[in-house]
């Protein structure tokens, strides 16, 4: 099950881009939270505070309590806006959860073990999918999802298939491939040589009869 991440937050009274960046200025985060039909409520986060949520492991499968100016309320974050240069939180989206409410959200994949064609075979591990989208009760909501890869082999593929998230629906297409253990590189690289070496045969087999003619007509 999800942790329940706290996080103390206030009333934003000016809002719009404008609001924003007077929020900005003063070293805190504006954030938005809405659901259950509420209307959407500006608030301020303290930008260390919010930091510390992400170094803690919140992500958006993490239920997050706001206590807004002393009342708590349950949430999910659905979106984080970041600086594009300087990467900081620009805005952040928090969604109002109730326990018997279910939830559609993206969990991260966490692969788990060492797969047989990595450890024995030589080949390298390649990860495609990195969260699925689950339908979930808050109560039984993960962190993450653990794939084992342990018994993979070299050409061989996980698929969302192959995984099961207890007390939770997959939404995810079935077929989609997790991840894949790739053949050795060394293999493509001595494919690419002998072919290679092949190509730069040939003009010496061009060569040899022009060698020939050229010896007769002298003599």
């Amino acid at each position: 099950m999800s942790q329940t991440l706290k996080l103390l937050a206030t009333r934003r009274v000016a809002s719009g881009k404008g609001g924003a960046r007077q929020t900005r200025l003063q070293g805190r985060v504006p954030a938005v939270i809405y659901g259950h039909g509420r209307h959407p409520e500006s608030l301020a986060l303290a930008a260390p505070d919010f930091d510390k949520l992400l170094k803690a492991g919140a992500t958006r499968a993490t239920v997050v309590e706001l206590d807004v100016e002393g009342t708590p309320v349950q949430t999910i974050i659905r979106e984080i806006q970041r600086h594009p240069v300087r990467k900081h939180v620009m805005h952040v989206d928090f969604y109002e959860i109730h326990a018997g409410e279910t939830l559609t959200v993206r969990v991260p994949l966490r692969l788990v073990g060492t797969a047989e064609g990595v450890r024995n075979q030589g080949g390298v591990l390649e990860q495609f999918l990195r969260d699925i989208e689950i339908e979930v009760l808050p109560r039984h909501l993960p962190d993450h999802v653990d794939v084992d890869v342990t018994d993979l082999s070299v050409a061989h593929s996980l698929h969302v298939s192959d995984i099961s998230v207890p007390n939770a629906e997959i939404l995810e297409d079935a077929d989609t491939t997790i991840c894949t253990v790739v053949p050795p590189r060394v293999e493509v690289e001595e494919t690419a040589a002998v072919v290679e070496e092949a190509e730069s045969a040939e003009p010496e087999l061009i060569r040899k009869p022009r060698e020939a003619d050229e010896e007769a007509g002298e003599e």
